[in-house]
């Protein structure tokens, strides 16, 4: 009976002496087969640079840019996001770094695994980020946050960090992963139309505009005269009527002298 409940508790504890990063370990994405590495990244979410699953992104940056990546997502598909940032040397302290994920209406998706918001130490060199995003539904309720078929937007930045370490050069490598064999997902309906938001950009002059023509002043008399609808044409006809009828009043009202 001893021997049992030792072996139960040397269970226990090996379970419990587990890293917590063991139970949320996230699965790695490779890199596409022939696949072009993207240098760019953008700096909002109207200009997030577009990649595709398995694409590979190394860009240069600066410490506390926040850098915006999109990518389309289909039903059924399980994307997982790996960022990795590295550090110049002598950094003056630890920082706190986060990469999001948000949906074609930019909300933000709940991770299921990864180190999400990592925290590294002035000795660190190099920081990792990942994140694990739910299975993408063909549709949902409106009132829902579920993730639904559309453009994602990954979002890296610095959340914590001494103010002497702004600035510093960084290279950042990341790597959008899409798994889709999950199988049906057991849903009747079917999404109208993706969530991509409906930018609708401007065009860009190849030459400069033409200055509009400027009126010329009026030199006559008519120049100088308010228009007919305007305040000042209603605001003297009202005092002329007043000032007739109170001449009006006054000599229905006033007594007749007597001689």
């Amino acid at each position: 009976m001893r021997t049992l409940l030792r072996s139960a508790a040397a269970l226990v504890a090996a379970g419990l002496a587990l890293p917590p990063a063991a139970a949320s370990a996230a699965p790695t994405p490779t890199p596409s087969p022939g696949a072009a590495t993207v240098t760019k990244a953008g700096t909002s979410f109207l200009t997030a640079t577009a990649i595709t699953a398995g694409q590979p992104v190394r860009v240069g940056a600066s410490t506390g840019d926040h850098l915006y990546w999109a990518f389309p997502a289909q039903a059924g598909q399980v994307h997982q996001v790996t960022a990795t940032v590295t550090f110049p040397k002598g950094r003056s302290g630890a920082s706190t770094w986060t990469v999001d994920v948000f949906d074609g209406l930019r909300r933000r998706q709940a991770c299921t695994a990864g180190a999400q918001t990592p925290t590294v130490d002035a000795a660190a060199t190099s920081v990792t980020l990942g994140c694990t995003l739910r299975r993408v539904r063909p549709w949902a309720e409106a009132w829902s946050a579920d993730p639904l078929p559309g453009t994602y937007y990954v979002r890296l930045s610095v959340v914590d960090l001494p103010e002497p370490d702004l600035g510093q050069p960084i290279d950042v490598d990341l790597l959008v992963g899409a798994d889709g064999e999950g199988g049906a997902s057991g849903d009747d309906g079917e999404l109208k139309a993706p969530l991509v938001p409906a930018n609708r950009a401007g065009t860009v002059l190849t030459t400069e505009p033409t200055a509009e023509p400027v009126a010329e002043e009026e030199s006559s008399l008519t120049g100088w005269l308010p228009e007919p609808g305007s305040r000042w044409v209603w605001t003297t006809a009202g005092g002329v009527l007043a000032a007739v009828a109170g001449v009006v009043g006054f000599a229905l009202t006033r007594r007749p002298r007597r001689r």
